[in-house]
């Protein structure tokens, strides 16, 4: 038997819940709890309140759902450093 097809959604994180679980406003207008799938936690992709996502649910549960890729940023602000970095020209002191 075939695993059963599963739904892609876009949304927005709105908070941050434990245990890496997120509280995601979809476009569609309904609000879901989503939880970082596993290829995200072993690259380490981080996701914060107000970042663009696609979340990946199940038919028979349209209340959960497994957030599988974070947008990237399309602020004017980000670009070049990552953040939390040193301005360039200058060390961090231990």
């Amino acid at each position: 038997m075939a695993k059963e097809e599963l739904i892609q959604f876009e949304g927005l994180v709105t908070e941050i819940l434990p245990d890496a679980r997120y509280r995601v406003q979809l476009d569609a207008g309904h609000e879901i709890v989503a939880y970082t799938a596993g290829k995200m936690k072993k690259n380490r992709i981080k996701t914060l309140a107000g970042d663009r996502v696609t979340i990946e649910m199940s038919p028979y549960d349209l209340e959960k759902g497994r957030l599988i890729f974070r947008h990237k940023d399309e602020r004017p602000g980000g670009a070049g450093a990552p953040r939390g970095a040193p301005p360039r020209g200058q060390l961090r002191r231990r």
